[in-house]
Protein backbone atom coordinates (compact mmCIF):
# COMPACT_ATOMS: atom_id res chain seq x y z
CA UNK A 1 0.00 0.00 0.00
CA UNK A 2 1.40 3.35 -1.00
CA UNK A 3 1.19 6.61 0.87
CA UNK A 4 -1.32 7.95 -1.66
CA UNK A 5 -3.59 4.96 -1.08
CA UNK A 6 -3.45 5.41 2.69
CA UNK A 7 -4.25 9.10 2.35
CA UNK A 8 -7.14 8.30 0.01
CA UNK A 9 -8.56 5.75 2.47
CA UNK A 10 -8.25 8.23 5.35
CA UNK A 11 -9.94 10.91 3.26
CA UNK A 12 -12.83 8.56 2.45
CA UNK A 13 -13.19 7.63 6.14
CA UNK A 14 -13.32 11.28 7.15
CA UNK A 15 -15.84 11.99 4.40
CA UNK A 16 -18.13 9.24 5.67
CA UNK A 17 -17.72 10.45 9.26
CA UNK A 18 -18.66 14.01 8.28
CA UNK A 19 -21.66 12.86 6.23
CA UNK A 20 -22.92 10.79 9.15
CA UNK A 21 -22.47 13.53 11.74
CA UNK A 22 -23.91 16.46 9.78
CA UNK A 23 -27.63 15.71 10.35
CA UNK A 24 -27.20 15.37 14.11
CA UNK A 25 -24.95 18.40 14.45
CA UNK A 26 -27.18 20.56 12.25
CA UNK A 27 -30.24 19.75 14.34
CA UNK A 28 -28.33 20.43 17.56
CA UNK A 29 -27.18 23.77 16.14
CA UNK A 30 -30.64 24.86 15.03
CA UNK A 31 -32.36 23.79 18.24
CA UNK A 32 -29.64 25.41 20.34
CA UNK A 33 -29.97 28.64 18.37
CA UNK A 34 -33.76 28.71 18.75
CA UNK A 35 -33.56 27.97 22.47
CA UNK A 36 -30.81 30.58 22.87
CA UNK A 37 -32.96 33.25 21.22
CA UNK A 38 -35.88 32.21 23.43
CA UNK A 39 -33.70 32.43 26.54
CA UNK A 40 -32.37 35.84 25.52
CA UNK A 41 -35.88 37.13 24.90
CA UNK A 42 -37.32 35.82 28.16
CA UNK A 43 -34.16 36.11 30.30
CA UNK A 44 -34.58 32.53 31.52
CA UNK A 45 -31.11 31.09 32.13
CA UNK A 46 -31.77 27.41 32.82
CA UNK A 47 -29.30 24.88 31.38
CA UNK A 48 -31.82 22.03 31.28
CA UNK A 49 -33.95 24.17 28.98
CA UNK A 50 -31.18 23.85 26.40
CA UNK A 51 -30.10 20.24 26.86
CA UNK A 52 -33.44 18.41 27.00
CA UNK A 53 -34.89 19.73 23.71
CA UNK A 54 -31.50 19.34 22.01
CA UNK A 55 -31.21 15.70 23.10
CA UNK A 56 -34.82 14.99 22.15
CA UNK A 57 -34.38 16.53 18.69
CA UNK A 58 -31.14 14.63 18.12
CA UNK A 59 -32.82 11.37 19.17
CA UNK A 60 -35.65 11.98 16.70
CA UNK A 61 -33.19 12.73 13.89
CA UNK A 62 -31.15 9.64 14.79
CA UNK A 63 -34.27 7.49 14.51
CA UNK A 64 -35.38 9.10 11.24
CA UNK A 65 -31.94 9.24 9.60
CA UNK A 66 -30.71 5.99 11.15
CA UNK A 67 -31.46 3.77 8.14
CA UNK A 68 -29.71 6.20 5.80
CA UNK A 69 -26.73 6.46 8.15
CA UNK A 70 -26.50 2.69 8.45
CA UNK A 71 -26.73 2.33 4.66
CA UNK A 72 -23.86 4.80 4.22
CA UNK A 73 -21.71 2.99 6.77
CA UNK A 74 -22.43 -0.47 5.34
CA UNK A 75 -21.74 0.79 1.81
CA UNK A 76 -18.40 2.23 2.85
CA UNK A 77 -17.43 -0.94 4.71
CA UNK A 78 -18.41 -3.13 1.76
CA UNK A 79 -16.34 -0.93 -0.54
CA UNK A 80 -13.35 -1.32 1.77
CA UNK A 81 -13.74 -5.10 1.80
CA UNK A 82 -13.94 -5.17 -2.00
CA UNK A 83 -10.74 -3.12 -2.24
CA UNK A 84 -8.67 -5.36 0.07
CA UNK A 85 -7.23 -7.49 -2.76
CA UNK A 86 -6.15 -4.34 -4.59
CA UNK A 87 -4.61 -2.88 -1.45
CA UNK A 88 -2.52 -5.95 -0.65
CA UNK A 89 -0.80 -6.08 -4.03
Amino acid sequence: MTTDTAIHLAQQALDVAVRLSVPLLAVALVVGLVIGVFQAATQIQEMTLVMVPKLAAMAIVAVLAGPWMLDQLVGYTAQLYREIPNLVR
